[in-house]
């Protein structure tokens, strides 16, 4: 069994299997009907707020959501170039894989955080919990990210190398 699996891999792993599925349903959801899916329970903060406080019309109103579909998809793309970085034990012990998932975590979170702000604006409590959920699983793993350091080459010791190395004498002239 491989045991060279980082901790941000694996996490980041696991925001993926929630994320893809999850968000890639909400964006189709908006793609096939935008004013619909704009108001399923997922999104009922962003298009209260867009009704009621900027006062859209409804193309503006169709543009936007296409937009947050938008957004989810390519949070989507990000995470799934990530599952295939992590296929690949050298890219995935180096660190190869962490652009994506940083840029996957930075666009999720904006999403997540600005989703919040106005789920508390309009008054929708199961909306602010869901985005805020959201929100901290994905700044969570960022400070995993940030925190943990990639393997850098040739630095790994095991026990058999020990036993092999010489001690070094000083030289003397």
């Amino acid at each position: 069994m491989s045991t060279n699996w980082r901790i941000s891999s694996f996490n980041g792993a696991l925001l993926a299997a929630y994320f893809i599925p999850t968000w890639t349903i909400i964006a189709l959801r908006i793609m096939i009907s935008p004013i619909h899916g704009l108001y399923e329970r997922t999104n009922i903060a962003m298009a209260l707020f867009v009704s009621d406080h900027l006062q859209l019309a409804a193309v503006t109103t169709v543009r936007f959501a296409w937009l947050l579909a938008l957004g989810r998809l390519t949070v989507v793309a990000f995470f799934a170039i990530f599952l295939v970085f992590i296929t690949r034990a050298a890219i995935r012990k180096t660190g190869g894989c962490d652009e994506a998932l940083g840029m996957a975590l930075a666009i999720g979170s904006v999403i997540s955080f600005v989703s919040m702000i106005m789920a508390s604006q309009v008054g929708e409590p199961e909306a602010m919990r869901l985005h805020a959920t959201e929100l901290l699983m994905l700044l969570g793993t960022a400070i995993v990210l940030l925190v943990e350091r990639p393997v850098q080459p040739g630095t790994t010791v095991t026990s058999s190398d020990l036993s092999l190395q010489q001690p070094q004498l000083p030289y003397n002239s």
